[in-house]
């Protein structure tokens, strides 16, 4: 990460004073939760993805910081709104904000944010960043929809899953790459190849986040969560499949009913790896990483794409 730091560390100090600037507001209660928000803010992975994109393909110029904060807005607009619909009560070890101010002040936060994602966009006539960005909304909503459609039977095939984690997860980090693109080339061809890109790594990003789920390291996150929540991931997926039909009615029985039994949550995840679920998953992880790749290489070397490379190997290689 050092290396992606040394090219764009620069643009990434002033990203953080843009952003706060753009999530002001004048009432009080507000600016109290963007200031809780602006402080907890994660690794900013996806404006880095938005700053390099721009950065392959020309110079960064304030369009593609308003790229990037309609990025960050949004992605932080849709956490919000996810840990109510989830019912959770923490985000990345800190108290989540409707466990701090109640469901209705979060959907509200997340509302807002969406809106100044909006206003940021046709304020300064960034149309085409407008368009990417409202059809990664539409999918990210599509795919949360069809997940739960989908696991009230805990039947999934895989080309279900990669149709959720498409449009859910990977659907963000595409619009990122497109529209840091799109903000220094003005070249749709080249917008939609590094859209592509994008894709691409946001599939590998959340096959690695089902990984960790069978794993022990510390990741924030209790090891067996998504067994707990009744999601079916790859690794589960591949497992159900692949065993005997006895032992699948056995696991689906234990997910519905004994989620949340420790010893049983256990017992699910020696039997994924016994299947060799895991093992599949980080297969395809890597197929999916390897195809952004070959995309990735189809543009001329430079310190630019070397530190997008070492970006995607990040989200594949990453203990967290």
């Amino acid at each position: 990460m050092k290396f992606v730091t040394d090219i764009i560390g620069n643009e990434l100090s002033i990203f953080e004073t843009k952003f706060s600037d753009a999530v002001k507001s004048n009432t009080p209660l507000l600016d109290r939760v963007m200031k809780y928000i602006i402080k907890r803010k994660g690794k900013q992975l996806r404006p880095m993805f938005v700053f390099l994109s721009a950065k392959l393909h020309g110079a960064i110029n304030e369009s593609t910081y308003r790229a990037a904060a309609m990025i960050e807005l949004l992605h932080t607009a849709t956490l919000v709104h996810d840990d109510v619909v989830d019912e959770s009560l923490e985000r990345r070890g800190f108290f989540s904000i409707n466990a701090i101010w109640k469901n209705k002040i979060a959907v509200l936060v997340g509302d807002y944010l969406l809106s100044k994602g909006l206003l940021l966009s046709t304020d300064h006539n960034d149309f085409e960043h407008l368009h990417i960005l409202s059809e990664a909304v539409k999918q990210m909503s599509e795919g949360e929809l069809l997940q739960i459609e989908k696991s009230r039977n805990l039947n999934l095939d895989e080309d279900v899953y990669f149709e959720i984690i498409r449009n859910k997860t990977a659907s963000l980090l595409s619009s990122a790459c497109g529209v840091g693109a799109w903000s220094t080339s003005k070249d749709e061809t080249i917008s939609k190849k590094m859209k592509l890109f994008g894709e691409k790594v946001g599939i590998a990003f959340q096959i690695k986040d089902d990984l960790f789920d069978y794993g022990t390291d510390n990741i924030g996150k209790p090891t067996g969560n998504d067994i707990k929540e009744k999601k079916l991931t790859l690794p589960l997926i591949y497992t159900l499949n692949k065993v005997p039909t006895a032992k699948k009615r056995e696991l689906i029985y234990l997910i519905r009913n004994e989620n949340k039994n420790p010893s049983k949550v256990k017992y699910i995840i020696q039997e994924v790896v016994a299947a060799g679920g895991m093992e599949y998953a980080g297969t395809r992880m890597n197929q999916f990483r390897d195809e952004a790749m070959d995309i990735l290489y189809q543009f001329p070397d430079s310190p630019e794409r070397k530190a997008l490379e070492d970006l995607v190997r990040y989200t594949t290689d990453r203990k967290y």
